[in-house]
């Protein structure tokens, strides 16, 4: 069982660094004073880590073409959706099963 966090006091106290408030943010709840919190600016990837996900993203799957039944992509799409999965990637996955059941078999 969770033992309860005291509130944070009103205003925050101002903290020298992260690790500080990381501590404080440890053994205080913010639950009362969550709307006094200042909203937090969107970070930005360094290129070099944007590119290094864009290429490593890019080299791991290879578009292909395939050509399938109205009917066939339907039911992909019913089934992933069932499994809160895109059909593209149930799809993928359907594959991936059957090379390795094939490759079992060889």
């Amino acid at each position: 069982m969770k033992k309860k966090l005291p509130p944070a006091k009103k205003p925050l106290p101002r903290f020298s660094s992260d690790e500080e408030a990381a501590d404080y943010f440890q053994t205080h709840s913010v639950a009362e004073v969550w709307d006094q919190l200042p909203e937090a600016a969107p970070t930005k990837a360094p290129k070099d880590l944007e590119k290094a996900i864009r290429e490593r993203h890019y080299a791991a799957k290879s578009p292909i073409s395939i050509r399938l039944d109205p009917e066939q992509i339907a039911a992909a799409k019913k089934i992933a959706a069932a499994k809160s999965v895109g059909y593209q990637t149930q799809l993928r996955m359907w594959i991936a099963e059957g090379i390795r059941r094939e490759a079992k078999r060889a």
